[in-house]
């Protein structure tokens, strides 16, 4: 039984694998009037006879553009016959042949110079691990893992006879593999499809842990109620006959904590809720039922003293239970001292780590400076700033299977770029709120269900592909994706290394295998294995239309957000403006243009560019302003918190349709 994935839970940005591009600045490419063999419904070239070195291959790395006609679509009416008068106006014939072959080099005419590599790969991680909803084959048995690369046995894997046994030649890393046990015979095929079942196969541990109860799980409301919290702002405007309202952030944040409670009241009743608050010390409350626990003075500096606190924290009364201790709480709550958001964030996150699947939001308006994870130097005393804090602390999280969502007031520098490191690891959601979106932000964060926890993704291609911006000697790839919610997409970029191409050019399809390891929210391991054929072109003159541009665009955002938060700007831009013209092509030559598709991309790729190029001028005015920089401050650093939120944004960017689907689930 063969099982068909959905386009939209593994895409490519091109139906054909591009084995030749290049990367670096004397990569030859360009763009082409040629058209594709509209005949034939093919939409890449057709290859010359592979006789020759790849060193003498007249293709390079381009993007077949087609030429749009000047008036619309529509043919044209067709003119009066004028029968035996030769000037009358002749129809073109049809083409029936391939294209002719591109010139070498970007000197030809209708070429221009273009960078991007369509060698994409698009992941829609959220539907992957919700096996719920999956049509694949679901096998209580083992994987077949191959001894050298870890691959796993599938349908696409060819077995051999050797006398008294079977061997299976892996096709990612040529490894010969005996097959092996009781009952198997050479020449009973069938007996060996049972180590095989399909391309798509969920295989779960029967001997996972304990049952989880989907409900037993705690949101930890980790409230700043420090000095500047008292800040208010209007919210009603006065007029003759009265006075204008104002109201204090504080004060929001308490009216969207009564909602929140109440609305988790009505949909979840037995979801057990916490509360911790902080200041110039951090008081933990727990469910508010008991006394509550303050941690002050050399214990905010103490990192395992404070996990401590937290994981022993009981928090045994769901909230049908606890609201009524939980409101007093909430109202009771005055501002004032100073900002540890660091103790009471670690706080928070070990509390939570007691039930997998749990949440924790933060609600702040300054920048921590007390405590472990200050990112403001004292001048009088105190430890030296620690934004690393904050990347441990997210790896804590993530291991605990904690969603970490961070909300900061506007107006405020908050360092964003190194507290939100905490959602992004984790999952989580990062805002820039205000006095009238709180609570609404508040409620999104808690709608966003945790599918699946401790996933990892494994990319295996054949030896010989690379993985650009990863890792360039593997064809195998790791990523440690941490918890994962409704709509996660992430995507991968490959390409074949430059020895290895004339290789490649010799076959006609190449295997591509992902495995997703991860724990469901009943605590189930599973490994879910996919694996798929794509067809190899010597030409990488590829029609631009039949790219896609959903790939494409997340790929982007994704890539050059992250880029941008490592430091590696310059290799952003580049990237930006690849990416920029070879979108423009596409919505060119689209048989059915998508405005708000073209409109959402070009608008992610240009804010993006605006980011950089400020990172960039800045940075120059620094060294200029700067004799010595001993040690220059990275993008991250330097990133306001308006700048910052959106490239973590982008960093999560999801397709429009898959936005579009959310919405509409929402609505209904």
């Amino acid at each position: 039984m063969c099982v068909v994935l959905s386009p939209t839970q593994m895409e490519f940005a091109c139906s054909h694998v591009v084995c030749n591009w290049t990367s670096g600045t004397t990569m030859v490419t360009g763009l082409s009037t040629a058209s594709p063999d509209t005949s034939r419904g093919s939409r890449v070239c057709t290859p010359l006879p592979r006789t020759r070195s790849v060193n003498d291959h007249d293709y390079d790395n381009r993007i077949a553009v087609i030429p749009r006609p000047a008036q619309a679509l529509v043919p044209p009416p067709v003119p009066p016959r004028h029968f035996g008068d030769s000037t009358a106006v002749k129809q073109p014939e049809a083409a029936t042949g391939p294209p002719p072959v591109p010139p070498r080099g970007v000197e030809g005419n209708g070429a221009s110079p273009i960078k991007a590599n369509v060698n994409v790969m698009l992941i829609s991680v959220g539907q992957l691990v919700d096996i719920s909803k999956a049509s694949a084959i679901q096998s209580s048995q083992k994987p077949v893992y191959c001894a050298k690369c870890r691959a796993v046995m599938s349908t696409v894997s060819t077995l051999q006879s050797q006398r008294t046994t079977n061997v299976w030649c892996c096709e990612f890393c040529g490894m010969a593999n005996p097959l092996s046990g009781p009952g198997m015979r050479v020449s009973r095929h069938p007996q060996l499809q049972r180590h095989c079942p399909g391309r798509d196969v969920i295989y779960v541990d029967e001997n996972h842990g304990d049952y989880e109860n989907l409900e037993d799980m705690l949101v930890v409301f980790c409230v700043d109620v420090s000095g500047s919290m008292s800040v208010t702002s209007e919210v009603t405007p006065g007029n003759a006959m009265r006075s204008p309202t104002y109201i204090s952030r504080l004060q929001s944040v308490q009216d969207a904590l009564f909602k929140a409670m109440s609305s988790i009241l009505q949909k979840s009743p037995h979801r057990r809720v916490g509360l911790v608050t902080f200041n110039d010390e951090v008081a933990v409350y727990g469910d508010g039922t008991g006394a509550p626990v303050t941690i002050r003075d050399w214990a905010l500096l103490d990192y395992d003293h404070l996990r401590e606190q937290g994981e022993t924290c009981s928090t045994p009364h769901c909230i049908a239970e606890s609201q009524q201790f939980l409101t007093k709480r909430v109202k009771e709550l005055r501002e004032h001292g100073a900002t540890a958001l660091g103790p009471a964030a670690l706080v928070s996150v070990a509390v939570a780590s007691q039930y997998p699947g749990s949440k924790v939001i933060i609600c702040t308006d300054g920048c921590a400076n007390i405590g472990l994870g200050q990112l403001e130097q004292d001048q009088s005393h105190g430890a030296a700033p620690s934004p690393y804090f904050y990347s441990q602390l997210a790896n804590y999280a993530a291991e605990k299977g904690v969603i970490v969502s961070v909300m900061t007031f506007e107006g405020e520098d908050c360092r964003l770029a190194e507290v939100g490191r905490l959602a992004d690891v984790t999952g989580g959601r990062i805002n820039i709120i205000n006095t009238g979106t709180v609570s609404m932000e508040i409620q999104s964060a808690l709608a966003d269900n945790v599918l699946a926890t401790r996933v990892m993704a494994t990319l295996l291609a054949p030896d010989g592909v690379y993985f650009p911006y990863e890792d360039d000697q593997a064809h195998k790839l790791l990523r440690d994706i941490g918890n994962v919610t409704d709509g996660l997409e992430i995507t991968f970029q490959f390409a074949v290394k430059p020895d290895k191409v004339e290789s490649f050019q010799r076959r006609d399809r190449i295997p591509f295998q992902l495995q997703l390891d991860f724990r469901t929210r009943d605590m189930e391991r599973v490994t879910r294995v996919i694996t798929q054929q794509r067809r190899l072109t010597t030409s990488s003159w590829v029609w631009a239309g039949s790219l896609n541009m959903n790939v494409l665009g997340v790929h982007c955002a994704q890539l050059c957000a992250r880029l941008t938060m490592e430091g590696r700007v310059l290799e952003a831009q580049n990237l930006l403006h690849a990416h920029q013209d070879l979108l423009k092509d596409i919505s060119k030559q689209r048989q059915t243009p998508n405005p708000k598709e073209e409109s959402v991309y070009g608008n992610w790729i240009s804010t993006m560019s605006t980011i950089c190029e400020d990172l960039t001028t800045d940075k120059k005015e620094t060294k200029e302003t700067k004799s010595l920089q001993d040690h220059p401050s990275s993008p991250t650093t330097d990133l306001s918190d308006e700048a910052a939120n959106v490239v973590y944004q982008m960093k999560r960017a999801r397709s429009v349709s898959v936005n579009k689907k959310k919405a509409e689930a929402m609505n209904c």
